[in-house]
């Protein structure tokens, strides 16, 4: 986490977390939602703007974590802005080497592979000491190489198991919402 980051939270630690306003999608993209979008429909349905500017698109990639109850977040100076996810907390790109280094959309190496996984929509996952990820639609020809290799054998999964059995959460503000409606 930046160190600027840090010293907003020291300085403003009550500041009320954000919902809804930011998604990350199935390639690694990041949109944000203003009430317009918001009120057309959940994400990834109604996705709003892609951010493209590179700095921004940095300052919340060093910026992005995970609380205890598996909700990602990019902790933008003193407030938390939840994530909504299109399908897992990281996507994972493939290095077109012998290796197959993997790489998430945040930039950090992942230092090994513990599971590959096979939804029944035929998404590849891989989770890895950094987390859980979607691989990246590009990068799916070279994770067939790495199969076929035998490095990675994958797993049959259902979509809808993964979130409970790698602890997070797509939707912040959905789990927000049913917890004020109880």
């Amino acid at each position: 986490m930046d160190d600027i980051v840090k010293q907003a939270l020291a300085k403003w630690p009550n500041v009320p977390h954000c919902y809804g306003w930011l998604g990350l999608d199935a390639r690694g993209n990041w949109y944000m939602r203003d009430d317009r979008t918001q009120a057309l429909g959940p994400f990834p349905t109604e996705k709003g703007s892609m951010l493209r500017h590179e700095k921004l698109i940095d300052f919340i990639q060093r910026n992005y974590d995970h609380d205890g109850e598996g909700q990602w977040f990019f902790q933008n100076g003193p407030q938390r802005v939840y994530v909504e996810l299109a399908a897992a907390p990281f996507v994972w790109r493939i290095a077109d080497d012998k290796g197959f280094a993997v790489t998430a959309h945040t930039g950090q190496p992942a230092d090994s592979i513990t599971a590959c996984l096979l939804d029944e929509q035929g998404r590849l996952y891989l989770a890895t000491p950094l987390g859980f990820g979607l691989v990246h639609t590009q990068d799916v020809g070279l994770a067939a190489e790495a199969v076929e290799q035998g490095l990675w054998t994958p797993e049959a999964v259902l979509a809808g198991d993964l979130p409970q059995r790698f602890g997070h959460v797509l939707s912040p503000a959905a789990r927000r919402l049913a917890a004020l409606a109880k």
